[in-house]
């Protein structure tokens, strides 16, 4: 048997999950019988991830595959604004989940923190990102991924979205996440590419355009909060989030499931809170799991 739970027959773990799953199934309308045997039998769909962008939020896409994990729902594809992108590039590569929260624990903020005194377009250079990710990618160019994958950027110049697929990986997550302001413009093919966030910041369509059956969006984001009080680039991250969530509403209408962790007790620049703000995901992931479950096998018979 084809397992999604990990769990033994007699488990009350699975006994609980087949009691939810059940119930969303029923509220779907689905035969009895096919929710008795869904839950355990992958369905023959392509799933894709659209991850969004959220700046230090972004770790709660951790949670979220940690959760989607244990339940063996395995992603075919992904798609990445930002601090999805970054997220993401590292399960397209190939790592667990419990390997990112590790690798995300152990990262310091200098890691990524170059400030560039030979630029005014930026506060940070951005080379220390790419530098970093391109290290634990081995090198690998996102053709050479474990998994399709697309990083989302936007460019500077004509204001349109940029789906990138091939070429330097490091390069890419560090385009996808160039915060206009914060981080000094990225160049790839003579064209500036700035955050992905601004264009497409949950991307739904690029990850059906890589072939997805069934997207999961998973939004890290949250209504703005009064914390405007802060430094300028508190400021900045606030104003994207404000523009933002006209576009994630939009795309997330379009997702097969969205996935929402409570961040909103957590600031978009509190990287400190980095542990619990993955267990967030974490939590808001089990939770749907049912729902997530009887969806998926509801598409399945769809396809049919």
């Amino acid at each position: 048997m084809n397992s999604l739970y990990p769990f033994n027959e007699t488990s009350l773990e699975r006994r609980e999950l087949l009691r939810r799953f059940s119930a969303s199934a029923a509220a779907l309308g689905l035969p009895a019988a096919y929710a008795q045997s869904v839950p355990f039998k992958k369905p023959a769909l392509k799933v894709g991830l659209a991850m969004g962008a959220g700046s230090a939020r972004g770790f709660a896409h951790i949670g979220v595959l940690k959760s989607l994990d244990q339940a063996g729902i395995k992603a075919d594809m992904i798609a990445g604004a930002s601090a999805g992108a970054l997220a993401g590039i590292f399960y397209a590569a190939g790592f667990t989940p419990w390997q990112m929260e590790e690798v995300a624990l152990k990262v310091r903020d200098v890691d990524v923190a170059d400030f560039s005194t030979a630029s005014k377009r930026g506060m940070f250079a951005g080379e220390a990102l790419q530098k970093l990710v391109n290290e634990y990618c081995r090198g690998a160019k996102l053709e050479q991924l474990k998994l399709p994958y697309a990083a989302i950027a936007t460019n500077l110049k004509t204001g349109d979205s940029a789906m990138l697929r091939l070429g330097d990986a490091g390069m890419a997550v560090r385009a996808s996440c160039s915060i206009p302001g914060v981080f000094v413009p990225a160049v790839i093919d003579g064209q500036e590419l700035v955050d992905g966030g601004l264009t497409s910041p949950l991307p739904v369509k690029e990850v059906r355009s890589l072939g997805a059956d069934f997207v999961i969006a998973i939004d890290v984001g949250s209504k703005p909060q009064n914390n405007t009080s802060a430094g300028l680039y508190e400021v900045l991250l606030q104003s994207f989030e404000i523009m933002g969530r006209a576009l994630t509403n939009a795309a997330a209408s379009t997702a097969d499931i969205v996935i929402r962790p409570d961040t909103v007790r957590y600031s978009s620049t509190d990287f400190s809170a980095r542990k619990d703000i993955i267990q967030a995901g974490y939590e808001a992931t089990q939770k749907m799991l049912p729902q997530i479950m009887a969806k998926l096998g509801e598409k399945a018979l769809k396809k049919k």
